[in-house]
């Protein structure tokens, strides 16, 4: 019988503490069976000789393996230097108060594992628990920082730390995508999400240990470049030219995009990544603004036009300079309110979590573009032709739009207007599954995380997908949409990994889309599956 894993083991020496073997993973449906035996690559030897890897068969962050024993020791010092910060008041005033009641009062009842689709999808592996990581911080805390806690330790949970688990933890905190579905289901209001969170805030801001996409090519980018994606300025005026132009040709709809209009009543923030990855998402919310006669604006100050603030999932620092930034862009232009469009953690970021921030002249109103969005569409401000939307469309729901935020409905009212085959996924709504790209694993793909992130953390959503339109002929196009820029960037690369646009006839897309795709002036469809456009008439 195999022996099942304890957080104790986290200081065990193995090369590979906890690896997938062939037929452990969650089973797909046909016609994706032969990806039931798939495992996750190996990792390339020469390119990993240097770095930690002894967790699992996966690599995120590439820690450095210390050069010296010394080194290992002053590596260990420097994390519970950060830990005991954690703990402080001065140092961690925005999130002490729950990060206590979560260390001090789990039961460990497991009623959180059965919510967690990494867990259940990675064949219920004992470390993808959600209480797992939060236990190993746990028995360091008590034993290394409480009073007595050597002497207690056996009662308590034992645990030896050394740059082995350490290293094991930091890696271990990019297993989880930070959707706090368990924090939803615990019966006594633990949230294991948070843990997880300031396990890697502590690795950030006390050890600089973080992924480069999230870090040195995100936020850092983001601050001295003006976007996580590296456009500048200059770039970013190119890129809205170059969709202005491409919109009229597509849709037939001559398209302005207005800049750093002072007092407008909107200041729209895209996600820059929507300006190179989907720009028809960028010029779909100008021509609606545009049909509802929506007094509004972009900035073109560097960080203005990248609603990005990848320090959300990371370092409260990084994470406080690009609110800032935003809110102060917003202050000078004078505009009546923030609007965020269809990027999830650019929602959460700020507004949930901003808030504790943002004061005095910094506190300007922000919004989400759904809520907009929905008086436009349900109040008559555009007229619209919902056959033109004939066809099955399913609804992802971001997790930092809805379970973070609770919008739940603004969304569903504009697409049962607009798309008469819009069906829900199971579940749906604050219940839903993250699409896997979450915390910005969207973004990371380094070593073979990105194998690992489409065959374990973004299954659920892939089995969900598939369930919404099991009744729906394989040759039929379907439609996802995901609201939500790091969504669809991880529906798109599930769709591709899986080939499920051929086998199954899987596309995706924004919300917006939809919209403008329904518009009853509009001359040409937006939204086409394949070489097909998505309507004739």
């Amino acid at each position: 019988m195999k022996r099942s894993m304890n957080p104790s083991d986290m200081a065990r020496p193995a090369d590979c503490l906890c690896p997938i073997a062939p037929g452990e993973l969650a089973p797909l449906p046909p016609p994706y069976e032969d990806f039931n035996q798939a495992t996750i690559p190996p990792l390339n030897q020469e390119k990993v000789k240097h770095i930690e890897t002894s967790l699992d068969d996966t690599v995120a962050i590439g820690i450095p393996k210390p050069a010296s024993k010394e080194e290992e020791e002053a590596l260990v010092r420097r994390f519970l230097s950060g830990l005991q910060k954690l703990f402080e008041e001065k140092n961690n005033w925005t999130f002490l108060q729950p990060l206590l009641l979560s260390m001090e009062h789990c039961a460990k009842c497991q009623t959180c594992s059965n919510a967690c689709p990494v867990f259940e999808m990675s064949g219920r592996k004992e470390i993808h628990r959600p209480i797992f990581r939060a236990e190993v911080l746990r028995r360091i805390w008590r034993k290394y920082l409480k009073p007595g806690g050597k002497l207690t330790a056996k009662w308590t949970g034992d645990i030896d730390l050394n740059w082995t688990t350490i290293a094991r933890l930091a890696e271990l905190s990019y297993r989880c995508t930070l959707c706090r579905r368990c924090a939803t289901v615990c019966p006594i209001g633990v949230d294991n999400g948070l843990i997880n969170h300031e396990i890697r805030k502590l690795f950030s801001q006390e050890m600089g240990i973080a992924p480069k996409e999230l870090h040195e090519k995100g936020s850092v980018q983001h601050l001295r470049v003006g976007s996580s994606t590296g456009m500048n300025p200059l770039g970013a005026k190119d890129s809205i030219e170059f969709i202005q132009e491409e919109m009229e040709e597509i849709t037939g709809w001559k398209v302005e995009i207005p800049w750093d209009v002072e007092g407008a009543d909107i200041l729209l923030i895209h996600n820059a990544g929507e300006m190179l990855s989907w720009p028809e998402n960028v010029g779909a919310f100008a021509i609606i603004f545009q049909a509802a006669g929506i007094s509004w604006t972009l900035s073109s100050e560097a960080a203005g036009y990248d609603a990005v603030n990848y320090g959300l999932w990371y370092d409260d620092v990084q994470f406080s300079r690009v609110a800032v930034k935003h809110a102060d862009i917003a202050r000078r232009l004078k505009v009546k309110k923030i609007l965020v469009g269809e990027c999830g953690h650019a929602h959460k970021a700020l507004t949930v979590v901003a808030d504790r921030l943002l004061t005095g002249e910094l506190n300007v109103p922000r919004e989400s573009a759904l809520v907009t969005l929905e008086e436009i569409v349900t109040k008559g401000r555009i007229p619209f032709n919902p056959g033109r939307n004939d066809f099955p469309v399913t609804l992802h729901d971001p997790c930092n739009v809805v379970r973070a935020m609770g919008i739940v409905e603004p969304q569903r009212r504009i697409l049962r207007k607009i798309a008469p085959r819009f069906r829900e996924m199971t579940p749906h709504g604050v219940d839903n599954y993250c699409c896997g790209g979450g915390s910005g694993f969207a973004i990371m793909s380094g070593f073979n995380f990105a194998e690992w992130r489409a065959l374990v953390s973004s299954r659920k959503k892939f089995l969900q997908i598939l369930e919404a339109f099991k009744d729906e002929p394989q040759d039929v196009p379907k439609y996802v949409c995901a609201p939500c820029s790091n969504c669809k960037g991880a529906i798109r690369d599930i769709i591709g990994y899986y080939h499920a646009e051929e086998r199954s006839r899987l596309y995706y897309g924004g919300l917006v889309e939809l919209i403008v795709n329904a518009m009853a002036d509009m001359k040409k469809p937006i939204i086409r599956f394949g070489d097909e456009p998505s309507w004739t008439t």
